[in-house]
């Protein structure tokens, strides 16, 4: 029997996708479901989702939860997760708002920039718990690690514990959906004035499903670098093999300037197009935090909605809630998009060999120029064996000189965060693209590791 254990269940996003997925798989009939969150009433809804769609659905698994890890690892063959700090909008509103009082202004404060450093060092010691106590109740299962940052925390396993791990990531389908924008003409795809940005807004959702969709279906891109810092390296028609890079560079072109105006900038410089659209791309560029040209004006840099994904969060949770008491509306949850977690696994436990286009791993010399041990994202086979990348890569110096430095960043974060290293914690900031001044560096720091003392005891 394989035994699936999900932390962070309980949330909305990844946790609800990624259960329908697993009840939905026949590969996995008689699997056991393991749920754990440490939020008791999130964990008690979900829980209640599950038994009724298994049941409903006749998904042959058997399900049950647990509100610590601890309880829950032994014997996993797979652990999938996405946990994450609570309450993650208000602490990221917390992170940029940190650099403000300093004149700093990030662009996004997610992933990259001092923001990033505090979102991946609050969930360092909670990962690296969860990853030894892996060593020792599961020693030979798989880590699938959806928390961002992703190639932070991968980064963070993969250097600190002895345990198999990959990251998973959607953002690639961001880049078929501006690929689907650009040739839409070409291959009669519908719907492309639809697509007005990347960001991660509520309206622009429906528009980001349905144009990825189409570019799944015609394209096939190559990529590699960092998460949400990938570049395509080839794009070809999905079903004659056809080199599309040419026309898209052309067609492209022609688009708005209004449209992803970041992504189309860089894109003229440094020759190689950018996968993770705007919202993403500015996190780990230098040129995104001047308060003398204001880019984030200059681009439409927009932030985060955290007051609105906050309450929306609860509403969704509510209709959950609502379903289940009533036995209703069931066919909302038989349709609903993969997050990768359902394909690595069948794949491993078929051994089917079969690609996917988006892992995060290791470098090995997939990626010349970049750290061994950099955590990289690019398209693999997997088996039952692990990961088989397709292809060695050769990025552009200029492309290459930025992902360097994002690494070397993201490593020294991590590092200075399981040593307690506040040096070593510097020189991450010092390091990092947002960070323009070395008095602000030290002050900006020294607030970051105050406000989440509590996750952080290791430096006090």
């Amino acid at each position: 029997m394989t035994k699936i254990t999900c932390l962070g269940a309980g949330s909305h996003s990844f946790g609800l996708s990624t259960l329908i997925t697993l009840l939905q798989s026949e590969v996995l009939r008689g699997a056991e479901i393991v749920l754990v969150d440490t939020n008791q009433e999130s964990l008690d809804l979900i829980t209640q989702l599950a038994n009724w769609l298994n049941s409903e659905w006749d998904s042959g698994k058997l399900i049950s939860s647990h509100s610590s890890h601890q309880n829950a690892l032994k014997g996993s063959d797979f652990v999938i997760s996405a946990i994450e700090v609570q309450p993650r909008e208000r602490l990221w509103r917390q992170d940029f708002e940190l650099g403000s009082q300093f004149g700093l202004r990030q662009p996004y404060a997610e992933n990259g920039g001092p923001g990033g450093f505090a979102h991946a060092a609050r969930n360092v010691n909670t990962i690296l718990k969860i990853a030894h106590d892996m060593e020792v109740q599961c020693p030979d299962a798989w880590y699938l690690n959806f928390s961002n940052p992703l190639h932070r925390i991968c980064y963070l396993i993969n250097e600190y514990s002895s345990i198999k791990s990959v990251g998973l990531c959607h953002q690639l389908a961001m880049g078929y959906a501006m690929v689907a924008k650009a040739l839409a003409a070409d291959y009669a795809i519908e719907g492309a004035e639809t697509l007005v940005s990347s960001h991660a807004d509520p309206k622009n959702a429906d528009s980001h499903l349905r144009m990825s969709l189409a570019g799944m279906q015609h394209f096939k891109i190559t990529a590699a670098g960092l998460n949400h810092f990938t570049w395509m390296i080839g794009l070809q028609d999905r079903n004659t093999g056809e080199d599309l890079y040419p026309l898209f560079r052309q067609r492209w072109e022609s688009l708005s300037a209004d449209f992803e105006p970041l992504t189309q900038k860089v894109f003229a410089v440094f020759d190689l197009f950018p996968i993770p659209g705007d919202e993403h791309l500015c996190e780990y560029l230098p040129w995104m935090s001047s308060s003398r040209t204001r880019p984030w004006q200059k681009y439409d840099l927009s932030l985060y909605d955290w007051n609105y994904f906050e309450a929306n969060r609860e509403d969704l949770w509510k209709q959950v809630a609502q379903d289940i008491h009533f036995k209703q509306n069931i066919d909302r949850y038989s349709h609903t998009h993969s997050e990768g977690a359902i394909e690595i696994i069948e794949a491993m436990l078929t051994d089917s060999n079969s690609l996917w286009e988006a892992v995060n791993i290791p470098n090995n010399g997939t990626i010349a120029g970049l750290p061994k041990n950099a955590v990289v994202e690019f398209p693999a086979k997997v088996s039952r064996k692990g990961f088989s990348p397709v292809s060695q890569f050769d990025l552009p110096k200029g492309v290459l000189s930025l992902l360097q430095r994002e690494v070397s960043t993201a490593q020294l974060g991590i590092d200075a965060v399981v040593r307690g290293d506040r040096q070593l914690a510097l020189q991450s900031l010092l390091l990092d693209p947002i960070i323009d001044d070395l008095d602000v560096a030290e002050k900006v720091l020294d607030e970051i590791l105050v406000a989440n003392k509590m996750h952080l005891p290791q430096f006090f």
